[in-house]
């Protein structure tokens, strides 16, 4: 959805307030199964003495997959947006998202920073223990009765004790 600007570009001071849902589609993210309901955004677009910032939050009701224990969990996120919107985007700063002829791209601009925010590790819990590797048995349910592969440089000393 374009959202345009024109009315506050020329006025410090002025402001646009937005709602928005958010695409699904652009949201597209390993670790999540699904939306349990769609994306929303809220928040205002300010002339702050000629620059153009977006503030707001993203709220997601999600279902997720742990990457390490493999189990589905639901988790809430909310993600703060504040960005500088300007007539050209720079790669210096990711915070900095260009105009179009002067309207603003919001799905474009959440999808981003909702993105950017999400974990590079989505987890059940902080403490979760994964899988065993030799089994697959998932460790938050309790051991798994595998033997561990000994460490090949104490294998001389292993002998001696099965003797």
């Amino acid at each position: 959805m374009q959202l345009d600007v024109r009315r506050i570009i020329d006025i410090p001071g002025a402001s646009i307030p937005f709602e928005y849902e958010l695409c699904g589609d652009n949201l597209d993210f390993p670790s999540i199964s699904t939306y349990k309901q769609i994306p929303k955004a809220h928040g205002r677009i300010f002339n702050e003495a000629g620059v153009l910032r977006m503030t707001g939050e993203i709220e997601a009701e999600m279902v997720c997959i742990c990457d390490r224990c493999g189990t589905t969990f639901e988790r809430s996120k909310t993600t703060k947006v504040d960005v500088i919107l300007a007539e050209e985007e720079s790669e210096d700063n990711p915070e900095l998202f260009a105009l179009q002829e002067e309207t603003v791209d919001l799905d474009e601009v959440l999808s981003s920073c909702f993105i950017m925010d999400m974990d590079m590790k989505v987890l059940c819990s902080e403490n979760c223990k994964g899988l065993c590797p030799i089994c697959g048995k998932n460790l938050n349910l309790g051991p798994c009765g595998c033997r561990k592969e000994p460490d090949p440089r104490f294998a001389v000393l292993e002998q001696l004790l099965d003797k």
